[in-house]
């Protein structure tokens, strides 16, 4: 894998969240919520897949078929997502309607907040794998890898409206909410470089790094996107939506893994 695929894969992530804030530029009404709900639905069923065969099942590859090192790895990447929840609230609690200005702007800010501290362990998830396969021995694919941050990627771009739209509905100018929703993602590219650093200097604790993103990724997933996509009307479209996305990242992993 050359440093071209590697930037393209770390990139990839920012690219969706981009994408999605640079959606308060032309906003006239809001993210339709079945769009909505099909998107977060789509991306929560790839991600989920990526957690097993992107993430466990090369974690456990790694430790020579090894179980424990990823059951470590996963709980610890639960337990970390859980302690960053007692300081960060959970996008579904913060993405409902306030009453009052002062509490909506509240409301935007902490949504803020919770998409950029919960952004971070999607690039790390990123950086592990990339990291893997520069040093062949996670057993991770580079088309694998690339179908993660894809993966990614499809998640982050409602997220990225979901972050610059209600921020303009707030008093804020188009470019001001866009240049909020890039700093967002901004963390994804930046944990994944980190982790790629740190990663190179821990090559035998290689499969708990991958569990470890793997149990950020399925907390997120849990915690946050089932409830997103699941608000409201057309749930059984999300669900089908979530269906296809794991069917769609499964396929990828296994034909280009």
């Amino acid at each position: 894998m050359g440093f071209k695929d590697i930037v393209i894969g770390l990139s990839l992530p920012f690219l969706g969240t981009t994408l999605g804030a640079a959606c308060v530029l032309f906003q006239k009404d809001g993210l339709k919520h079945r769009t909505h709900q099909l998107l977060i639905g789509f991306a929560a069923g790839v991600m989920m897949a990526a957690s097993v065969w992107s993430l466990l099942i090369p974690a456990m590859e790694s430790a020579d078929g090894a179980v424990l090192p990823a059951v470590i790895g996963f709980w610890l990447g639960i337990l970390f997502l859980l302690f960053l929840d007692n300081a960060v609230p959970h996008m579904h609690q913060v993405t409902g309607d306030i009453e009052g200005p002062k509490r909506a702007l509240k409301r935007t800010t902490m949504m803020l907040m919770a998409v950029t501290i919960h952004n971070i362990p999607e690039g790390m998830a990123v950086g592990v794998v990339y990291a893997g396969v520069v040093q062949g021995s996670s057993g991770v694919t580079a088309a694998g890898a690339l179908a993660l941050a894809l993966g990614i990627a499809i998640q982050n771009f409602p997220e990225g409206a979901i972050v610059s739209m209600p921020l303009k509905d707030e008093g804020m100018s188009p470019l001001q909410a866009f240049g909020c929703g890039i700093l967002s993602g901004a963390v994804e590219p930046a944990g994944a470089l980190v982790t790629i650093v740190a990663t190179a200097l821990m090559v035998p604790v290689m499969p708990y790094l991958l569990a470890f993103a793997a149990g950020a990724m399925v907390y997120v997933i849990i915690e946050e996107l089932i409830p997103e996509m699941m608000a409201g009307p057309h749930s059984n479209t999300a669900v089908l939506a979530f269906s296809f996305g794991f069917s769609v990242m499964m396929v990828l992993d296994v034909v280009l893994g």
